[in-house]
């Protein structure tokens, strides 16, 4: 097991030698504490789009769902006659310069796996820069738009905003509740409290703090081909290799066995790099991927390499909470 493998289930199932990370936890707290504060109090270079920005972020270490989602509110905003653009960090993307327009011909390492598969899918205008303020500025610059979904950016500070929707993993939870690096949250708990709304991925039904949406499995695709299969093109019992280089590998792995086929898993760090090597599996079994993994691995990809499209399912009174917003926001 890697370092960051043992760390995070350190975190989320208890470790005493956690303790000895408390002093640098405290150390931590400050910091990003007093970058709220100067951001409430209206200190520094804070960017004020024209528009409405939408924050769809984690306080916590590892995936939560947030790509899915995000292409969910591309789609619900579309149907609504809006004209939505993202903006992302754009994690391991390499672009000749910042900021950088994602086109769907890229390469993932050019324009990084997630917001590749978010152009990819939705056609959406999209923009990568770790300074987000200016992604939104290029992106206004480059046509009219009414609503800017920024993919992550919670503690982006630069970056004014009108909506914060954070996402928890329902099963995964806020692990031990304690900060970077003696925990898995990137600010201490109480932020949630100045949040707009919590979304609970993998929740059954509404809690009292927050929605429920569930990552919806809805066909097979073919890396190669482009061909999508129903899901019970594999028949119950198919073994499959499992591959998965995302925040939470287990929770792909959990339905890919929902879905009653027996995974070999393999797990790669989040936003891992691919080869046709190490891809290569014995026994000789198909190979079914996540999406987001599945960007990276198309130029390479074997006959019987397939990725799982999922979709994000929010609950109906995240729906109805949602277009209030909107109506509240845009003119």
């Amino acid at each position: 097991m890697a370092f960051s493998d043992r760390l995070l289930d350190a975190w989320y199932k208890g470790h005493p030698a956690l303790t000895l990370l408390r002093p640098l936890e405290s150390l931590y707290r400050r910091v990003v504490q007093g970058r709220r504060e100067r951001f409430l109090a209206g200190q520094g270079e804070i960017y004020k789009a024209p528009v409405p920005v939408v924050v769809v972020g984690n306080i916590t270490i590892g995936g939560t769902g947030k790509t899915p989602l995000i292409l969910w509110m591309i789609e619900h905003c579309h149907r609504r006659g809006l004209r939505v653009g993202v903006v992302s960090r754009g994690y391991g993307a390499k672009p000749p310069s910042l900021p950088w327009r994602v086109t769907a011909e890229q390469s993932a390492a050019e324009a990084g796996d997630e917001p590749l598969l978010i152009v990819q899918r939705s056609g959406v205008p999209l923009m990568i820069d770790p300074d987000r303020s200016r992604a939104v500025q290029a992106l206004l610059d480059s046509e009219p738009l009414d609503l800017i979904l920024s993919d992550d950016g919670l503690q982006h500070y630069r970056l004014a905003r009108d909506l914060e929707l954070v996402l928890i993993d329902a099963a995964r939870g806020l692990g031990n509740r304690r900060c970077l690096p003696a925990g898995p949250l990137r600010e201490p708990v109480e932020r949630l409290q100045s949040v707009d709304a919590l979304l609970y991925n993998g929740a059954s039904a509404d809690r009292n703090d927050g929605y429920a949406f569930q990552l919806q499995p809805s066909a097979l695709v073919n890396l190669r081909s482009g061909e999508r299969q129903a899901l019970d093109f594999f028949p119950a019992g198919q073994a499959i290799h499992a591959v998965a280089g995302i925040g939470n590998p287990q929770r792909f792995f959990n339905t890919l066995e929902g879905l009653h086929w027996r995974p070999v898993t393999h797990a790669f760090a989040d936003h891992a790099v691919f080869s046709a090597q190490a891809l290569t599996f014995s026994p000789a079994l198909p190979v079914v991927m996540t999406e987001k993994d599945a960007v990276k691995c198309r130029s390479f990809a074997a006959d019987d390499w397939w990725y799982l499209a999922v979709d994000a399912v929010p609950s109906d009174a995240f729906v109805s909470w949602f277009d209030s917003q909107l109506l509240r926001l845009l003119p």
